[in-house]
């Protein structure tokens, strides 16, 4: 008779196990002072590890409140606005801290510079100014709130490619955050918001309460490296965000909202004799121009002399009842060239995509280019105006004509669209070397001329709809001639439509 066989991988495994238990017993009962000293030093650990980690409101620890969304540490050293005595009831006025705080962060310049951490509340405050190499962060959930009382706001001298202000003669309000000959500056976060609370302005804009030009949200001047992402900017007295005279400017991620109506002058994002400037992945929805790229005005601008150059705006959702998805001047005195605009999508707006100028201008608007834009429910998808006449005064030459040339336009799509295209063109500022290749809009309005132009030159490449007017030459998809346009001074512009 055969025993049976015990499965020995089983029976050592038990064995192991009994084993490993005695040995456990053991050594805690042997290193029962190690363990102790070794739990304290754990403990230790820890606490320091939360005093040094910079956390929000929102989770508890150790009777305190904290979020679970710790805010990255993105400098050095890192500052919360409660320690400068900040209180985020949305009543108590926090200017002092928030000065405060940017004087501390000051200091550290040559360390690295600092970060100030917006934690969640309503916190009002007049007008502050940045600091170099700071990180501004919001936490979720965060509202810096613009006071509304204007007395509070600083008034500074005008611009000097604009010579006035640009609503009133004379000194203009600051910003509500404001900067200026700044380097490396961040303003970021858990998609908190900065909030201008703008209604008390337009309401008294309308009424001509007003005796100085209303001020943007947030303004940058003659700075480089800087850095706007992942917040939301809202209800701005005036421009929402202007950087002027920059280098080196990234909009990412941001939402800018206003009023579509009732909310006059509230332009989203104003590039103004900027350089090296991305703004991408945006929702922008606002009383006024989502993006105007501007140069300077008139004589001031000219004489200024600093264009707008190398701008990239991609993957954007714009919307503008009053004005335009994406603009081009008609401030341009100083110049605007290599400007790429792609993956844009419009809806319910007035105008898409406009460029606008004047004779008194200077300056030139050249090498543009659009790619894959969608228009959904837009009166005019494509304007390019060359009679803008707004001006400081009367001091401007009138023979300071610009030059608009080299624009291109491919993949555009759309659905709703009333008028695809008006190029206003003028005999003393004629438009030139215009390209429009692969392009389809739906349209809502049965009318022969609406594809319309004036005083243009430039061609189109294959098949595109509706029908182009007959100053273009007329190109097949081999890029060879098949007509040339004997009409280029012809005008079919109708403002009726």
């Amino acid at each position: 008779m055969v025993e049976p066989l015990l499965p020995v991988g089983r029976f050592q495994l038990q064995r192991k196990r009994v084993e490993l238990k005695r040995w456990t017993v053991a050594f805690f009962s042997s290193h029962r002072t190690l363990f102790t000293i070794l739990w304290i030093v754990a403990f230790c650990s820890v606490f320091v590890w939360q005093r040094n980690s910079v956390l929000e409101p929102g989770l508890s620890v150790s009777g305190k409140t904290w979020s679970r969304r710790p805010v990255p540490k993105m400098r050095a050293f890192a500052f919360n606005l409660t320690d400068f005595g900040g209180v985020g009831d949305g009543v108590t006025v926090n200017t002092e801290a928030f000065e405060t705080a940017v004087e501390a962060i000051s200091k550290l310049w040559e360390r690295g510079g600092g970060q100030l951490n917006v934690p969640t509340g309503k916190w009002l405050t007049a007008p502050f100014n940045l600091t170099s190499h700071m990180t501004l962060f919001l936490a979720e959930d965060a509202e810096i709130l613009g006071i509304q009382d204007e007395k509070q706001w600083p008034l500074m001298p005008p611009l000097p490619s604009y010579g006035h202000g640009r609503e009133h003669h004379g000194p203009r309000y600051g910003s509500l955050i404001h900067g200026q000959n700044l380097k490396d500056v961040v303003i970021t976060g858990h998609n908190g918001t900065i909030i201008g609370q703008g209604q008390s302005w337009w309401k008294k804009y309308r009424q001509k309460l007003l005796d100085h030009t209303r001020g943007p949200l947030v303004q940058i001047m003659w700075s480089s490296d800087i850095v706007i992402a992942n917040i939301t900017l809202r209800d701005s007295p005036f421009w929402t965000f202007h950087p002027y005279d920059c280098k080196n400017v990234t909009v990412r991620n941001v939402t800018i909202l206003a009023p579509i109506h009732g909310a006059p002058n509230t332009d989203g994002i104003d590039p103004d004799s900027c350089t090296d400037v991305v703004i991408e992945d945006c929702y922008i929805s606002v009383g006024d121009d989502a993006i105007a790229i501007k140069s300077g005005w008139d004589q001031y601008g000219i004489a200024y002399g600093r264009p707008s150059r190398n701008i990239l705006v991609r993957n954007l959702i714009v919307r503008s009842m009053v004005s335009a998805g994406i603009s081009i001047g008609s401030e341009m005195s100083g110049g605007v060239s290599n400007v790429t605009v792609e993956n844009l999508l419009v809806w319910s707006s007035r105008r898409a995509v406009r460029i606008k100028t004047a004779a008194g201008r200077g300056g030139y608007i050249k090498h543009i280019t659009y790619r894959n834009l969608t228009f959904d429910n837009v009166r005019i998808g494509i304007i390019m105006k060359t009679d803008y006449n707004e001006h400081p005064d009367d001091d401007f030459n009138p023979k300071a004509l610009p030059i608009v040339k080299d624009i291109s336009f491919t993949g555009i799509r759309g659905q709703g669209v009333r008028v695809p295209v008006r190029i206003h063109g003028s005999e003393d500022i004629p438009i030139r070397n215009v390209t429009f290749r692969d392009m389809s809009v739906g349209l809502t309005y049965k009318k022969k001329h609406i594809f319309q132009c004036g005083f243009v030159q430039g061609r189109v490449i294959g098949t595109i709809f509706p029908a182009p007017c007959e100053n273009l030459d007329i190109y097949n998809e081999e890029g060879q001639l098949v007509k040339r346009s004997v009409a280029r001074n012809v005008t079919d512009v109708d403002y009726d439509i």
